[in-house]
């Protein structure tokens, strides 16, 4: 996509660059506040369902949901529903296998899906609707929708006109530039496809890879990662090897070194996986591409799934974490330990630029009641600190997230933590770990009502049109009673996940160019930033939008780039 204005886009970037030696100029956003433990709430006791699949959206809900084939579970379906189609409970089912959560609110109502949603995947479309794809047995060819609406009247849908190629159970999803998404993947499905579909063009494509990393004992292939690269090329990752693929011409434009150390990173030695966040500052030319580096946690050796399912030997996950800047010429994996291993843990790109690392097991493999020890601490993972000084270990929860838990940023900084089922089936007092049920919330340090005064709060976005247009300037208007010009501020975008088996797909994190801070008042603002270059730098949909003082982040406010 051409960008718009394109000669006053060079003339922002050269106003940027006088700017950026002037002492009024806006600083990348540097620290102010001290990493400390944080600390937990419950802010449910039981939603009824396990959150096996989470997703937030654009209007401060989040829909979760597990599968339909788990038996009764502890919600009603509203007004005598009831799904007759059911594989375990005969003749019906009268019970919630999904729920629509009100952050403010704290409250949450059943929703009805119809097919089975076990180990599907899903992302929002460019209208910030959800598009979820495949399942089990009747739901594995399936498409579903959901469109989010500000009463109750909305709920799922099955997409009639349309069914996949493939079934797709354990596949991954990414929304795509053109506002399409690629679904890859998925057990003994060697290809991916595209949704919406095309009936004038080939759909569904082979691709070998998939094939060449299946084991074929414990596959190690599954879910796998996918990130969106700023030359609009998708990096893809499984069991341990990673290629670029440009998908519209099925070609792999390059294959990357193996990921060291021997550890599996894909269900059922089940990693996770973040592109770190794009950082536009310092891009001089509209066709200069910025740095993007993948970084992917967590894992086990081969053959620890055939131990913990088979053998009940729960073997020691991985403690590792590897980074490779998939942009350079010549790119290594650059190997890292994290303070304590782990299996099944989640990784949630912050506001701040950092990641969190929370959830998951510290021995076996995913699978049913095949995981031991949880790891009840988070880890905060600052990627541009010294490396001895990366990783943080944070407060404890009380309660064990380990297979089919799911997390994800919200828009007020928190982090929204649900699920863990090792049964097949709700099993509430099943030991060691049971069905988890319960939401809670963590509260990082940036939180803490000590740095209130630094912390920025957003009045209004001011855009040219409806939406922040790719190369655009825009305005960000906030207040902040304590606002350091030292330490000065970063505006980033944020792409919610699609939260599953420990990969949030589609999580995407871009830190936008600020031009200028103008001060308005004596507490209030003006932000003048660049939206995103292009289409690939970040897909149309929605963003939350954060402004981050002194390493404390604002609330979110959602931003429709297009």
């Amino acid at each position: 996509m051409a960008i718009k204005n394109h000669p006053f886009f060079i003339f922002l970037f050269v106003f940027y660059t006088f700017m950026s030696f002037s002492p009024e100029t806006a600083h990348a956003g540097s620290y102010l506040s001290t990493v400390t433990g944080g600390n937990w709430v419950v802010l449910q006791e039981s939603i009824g369902i396990s959150a096996m699949h989470m997703q937030v959206l654009r209007n401060n809900k989040v829909i979760m949901f597990d599968r339909t084939d788990f038996g009764r579970s502890n919600l009603s379906l509203p007004d005598g529903k009831c799904r007759f189609n059911d594989e375990i409970v005969k003749p019906k089912d009268c019970t919630a296998h999904s729920v629509l959560y009100d952050i403010a609110s704290n409250t949450f109502r059943p929703l009805m899906v119809q097919t089975d949603t076990w180990c599907s995947s899903g992302s929002l479309d460019s209208s910030g609707n959800l598009v979820q794809t495949g399942g089990y047995k009747a739901g594995e060819a399936l498409i579903r929708s959901f469109t989010p609406c500000d009463d109750d009247s909305c709920d799922w849908a099955e997409v009639t006109n349309q069914v996949l190629w493939n079934r797709r159970w354990y596949a991954s999803n990414q929304l795509l530039p053109d506002g399409r998404i690629i679904i890859v993947g998925g057990r003994r499905a060697f290809t991916y496809e595209f949704y919406p579909k095309n009936p004038q063009e080939r759909d569904n494509f082979t691709l070998p890879f998939l094939m060449h990393t299946r084991d074929r004992q414990e596959e190690i292939n599954l879910y796998p990662f996918l990130h969106l690269l700023p030359d609009g090329n998708l990096f893809i990752f499984a069991n341990n090897r990673s290629i670029s693929l440009d998908y519209k011409s099925n070609k792999v434009i390059r294959e990357y070194p193996v990921m060291p150390v021997g550890d599996r990173r894909n269900y059922p030695c089940t990693g996770s996986s973040v592109l770190l966040p794009l950082r536009l500052a310092g891009i001089t030319n509209v066709t200069d591409l910025p740095e993007a580096e993948v970084m992917i946690c967590g894992g086990a050796q081969k053959g620890a799934y055939i131990k913990s399912n088979y053998l009940h030997i729960y073997e020691q996950a991985s403690r590792t974490c590897g980074r490779l800047k998939v942009t350079d010429p010549k790119p290594e994996w650059v190997m890292e330990l994290m303070p304590i291993p782990r299996i099944m843990n989640d990784m949630v790109l912050l506001p701040t630029g950092d990641v969190l690392i929370i959830n998951g097991a510290t021995n076996g493999s995913a699978g049913w009641n095949d995981a031991m020890n949880p790891v009840h601490n988070p880890v905060l993972y600052q990627p541009d600190e010294d490396p001895t000084r990366r990783f943080t270990v944070l407060s404890p929860s009380k309660i064990a997230r380990l297979y089919h838990s799911t997390a994800a940023l919200l828009p007020d900084g928190r982090i929204l933590v649900g699920g863990s089922n090792p049964h097949q089936g709700y099993n509430i007092t099943g030991k060691p770990y049971p069905t988890e049920l319960s939401l809670e919330a963590f509260y990082l340090h940036y939180l803490d009502p000590q740095y209130t005064n630094l912390r920025p709060s957003i009045l209004t976005v001011e855009l040219s049109g409806r939406a922040v247009s790719y190369g655009e300037i825009f305005s960000v208007t906030f207040v902040c009673s304590s606002y350091r010009l030292d330490l000065g501020v970063s505006v980033t975008v944020i792409a919610p996940s699609f939260t599953t088996h420990s990969f949030g797909m589609n999580q995407r994190m871009v830190v936008l160019i600020v031009v200028s801070v103008v001060q308005l008042s004596m507490f209030a603002y003006k932000a003048n930033v660049i939206g995103p270059v292009n289409v690939n730098m970040a897909p149309p949909g929605y963003y939350m939008l954060f402004v981050v003082h002194a390493g404390i982040p604002s609330n979110a406010v959602w931003v429709n780039v297009r």
